[in-house]
C-alpha cells in the first residue's frame, strides 16, 4: 500500500476562544478525490487550509507528500507540491489570462519567460481557454476567470490540488464549466481535496466524502455510503436539508 499523499494526525485549531477543529485524523491517498462537506463553520475550510500550508495547526502532525508541515523549518518545502484554488479568482486586472498564469512561474519559480509561456499555454489548454490567453479578466466571464485561476495553480505542476468553494462565487449557469474542469483533473488521477456545496459533484466525482460537523469528522465513506445510507443522524439531517434545495 502506498504512503498517503496527506496525513493529519491529532490536529487541533482554535481561533481565539473558539475551537474550530477538535482532534482531526484524516488521510488522503495518492490519486484520490476527497470531498469535504458540512455546514458553514464546521471546520472544513480550516482543514483544507492546514493541509495546504496556509494555516498552521495548534497541535498534531500534518504530512503532505512526505513534507512535515508541523515542522515550521521544513514547511516551505511544500511550495510547488500543491496548487490552491479559492472562491475569489484573485486575478490581476492589468494582466492577460496568460500573464496571470505565468507571473508566479517567472517571479517565484524563476523560469525563463519562454518556459513560463510554454507551461502557461499548456495549463490554459487544459482548462479549455487557450483561445483566451490574451484576454484580460474584464473580458472574461466569472467561470472563465475561475478557470484561469485553476490554470494558474496547474502551471506549477502540483501533485495535489486544493479547491476551497471554487464555484460558490459564480452564477449558477457558470458552475458547470468549472466543475467539468475539476472532473477532468480527477479523471487524470490528480490528488484533489475539495470543499464544496455542490452535492452533485461530491456524488459523481468523489472517491470519498467526509462530513464535518462542529470541528470533527462526523462521518466518512464512499459517495454511495454517505448519500444513500448515512449512519450519523447529523449527516442525515444535513443532507436532507441541502438536498431539498
Amino acid at each position: 500500500m502506498s504512503q498517503p499523499a496527506i496525513r493529519l494526525s491529532g490536529v487541533t485549531k482554535s481561533f481565539g476562544a473558539t475551537q474550530v477543529l477538535k482532534t482531526i485524523d484524516l488521510e488522503v491517498n495518492p490519486g484520490e478525490v476527497l470531498v469535504l462537506i458540512g455546514a458553514s463553520g464546521s471546520g472544513k475550510s480550516t482543514v483544507l487550509r492546514i493541509m495546504s500550508g496556509l494555516e498552521t495547526a495548534d497541535n498534531g502532525e500534518i504530512w503532505v507528500n512526505d513534507v512535515p508541515l508541523h515542522d515550521r523549518k521544513r514547511a516551505r518545502e511544500i511550495c510547488g507540491h500543491v496548487g490552491m484554488v479559492f472562491q475569489q479568482f484573485n486575478l490581476f486586472p492589468h494582466k492577460s489570462a496568460l500573464g496571470n498564469v505565468t507571473l508566479a512561474l517567472v517571479k517565484a519559480h524563476k523560469l525563463s519567460t519562454e518556459e513560463a509561456n510554454r507551461r502557461g499555454m499548456a495549463a490554459l489548454e487544459k482548462v479549455g481557454l487557450a483561445d483566451r490567453a490574451h484576454h484580460y479578466p474584464s473580458q472574461l466571464s466569472g467561470g472563465q476567470q475561475q478557470r484561469v485561476a485553476i490554470a494558474r495553480a496547474l502551471a506549477v505542476e502540483p501533485k495535489i490540488m486544493f479547491f476551497d468553494e471554487a464555484t460558490s462565487a459564480l452564477d449558477p449557469e457558470l458552475v458547470g464549466e468549472v466543475m467539468e474542469v475539476m472532473r477532468s483533473l480527477a479523471r487524470e488521477g490528480m490528488t484533489m481535496v475539495v470543499v464544496t456545496h455542490e452535492m452533485g459533484f461530491a456524488r459523481k466525482t468523489a472517491d470519498r466524502v467526509v462530513f464535518m460537523d462542529q470541528g470533527v469528522v462526523a462521518e466518512q465513506g464512499s459517495p454511495n455510503e454517505l448519500f444513500v445510507q448515512p449512519q450519523n443522524p447529523r449527516t442525515r439531517q444535513f443532507l436532507s436539508r441541502v438536498l431539498e434545495h
